[in-house]
């Protein structure tokens, strides 16, 4: 799908190939590895923004660059092979979206520049070992603090006074104990029973849910890296049926259909990891490019779910969210 879009755009751009990087004596390749899977809407709008801020750097696919994408689909084999593949075909730079997806790079190469987005607390994470010069081949955006747990878990408390026990959602197939073992250290300071509740697949996460919702006052966090689209559809029926509120780590999950969503806007974080990998292309190293962070973290409320759960979301949230969902 995105080879023929890319190969009919590139048919009518022949005005802004004469533009772009007109010094370069070779089309550059990069290579794209990403968690999620191909069809997921977040992953698509993720890349279409990489591709501008590329194109406004002056690399436009299909004139001077020759973009080639693998997805991951939140499948540990399928990473791990996706990486090999990249690496195999011996990119001038491989843009990763999450840590898991840096981390299978990673294991396969020192050499080839690695740009992440995403990746979360790079030295507890050992993606790196130095924020403002990586001593690794990789360097990027990271989008989340360990701490941010600790928040999630305010606000749900501050949608839903009643909980008292929240179920942290993740895939045991991805190193989330870090954020787990944060949130459970904020619950027990707030009296709140934080309940470890592992899932890789819809049987699991049916079963994790359903079997959490049997108790009251319950609550749920799901923890990164973010699920599947297919696995958040379900998540979003699953809460909504047992009236579960529920928070999520990526903004643009409340838009389509969670309650609530904390963190920064991670297609901006993409559109800007394109200046790290235009100056990579240009000559620069990973150590002269100091790890970013994000400086803005938005939350967003859907008062549809909340009114699908028979939640009344306060007044005083509703006011310092950055966006509501009617």
């Amino acid at each position: 799908m995105i080879g023929r879009r890319e190969f009919i755009a590139g048919l009518g751009s022949s005005t802004a190939c004469l533009g772009a990087a007109r010094t370069q004596d070779r089309i550059r390749r990069i290579g794209v590895l990403l968690f999620s899977a191909e069809d997921d809407p977040v992953t698509q709008a993720r890349l279409a923004a990489l591709r501008e801020g590329l194109e406004a750097a002056g690399w436009t696919a299909g004139c001077n660059l020759r973009i080639d994408y693998r997805f991951g689909a939140a499948d540990p084999a399928r990473l791990l092979s996706c990486a090999d593949e990249l690496v195999r075909i011996a990119p001038d730079v491989i843009v990763t979206g999450a840590t898991p997806a840096t981390r299978a790079v990673l294991q396969l190469t020192t050499t080839i520049p690695i740009i992440f987005v995403e990746a979360t607390n790079e030295v507890g994470f050992g993606v790196t070992g130095n924020l403002a010069r990586p001593e690794s081949n990789a360097t990027g955006i990271t989008n989340l603090y360990l701490a941010i747990g600790t928040r999630w878990l305010e606000l749900l408390r501050e949608a839903a006074p009643h909980v008292t026990r929240v179920a942290l959602l993740f895939n045991p197939d991805f190193d989330s104990r870090s954020y787990v073992a944060a949130i459970e250290a904020s619950a027990a300071a707030y009296g709140v029973q934080a309940v470890r509740t592992p899932a890789r697949n819809a049987d699991e996460i049916e079963q994790a849910i359903s079997t959490f919702a049997t108790e009251p006052n319950g609550g749920l966090l799901v923890v990164p890296p973010r699920p599947t689209f297919t696995s958040i559809q379900l998540i979003f029926q699953l809460v909504t049926r047992y009236r579960v509120p529920a928070i999520y780590p990526t903004r643009g999950l409340a838009a389509e259909g969670g309650l609530m969503a904390y963190g920064p806007n991670s297609t901006e974080l993409f559109r800007n990891a394109a200046t790290y990998v235009d100056r990579i292309l240009r000559g620069a190293r990973p150590a002269d490019l100091p790890i970013q962070f994000p400086t803005r973290f938005d939350l967003i409320v859907n008062l549809r779910a909340a009114r699908a759960i028979g939640l009344e979301i306060p007044r005083a949230l509703i006011a310092r969210a950055a966006e509501v969902v009617e």
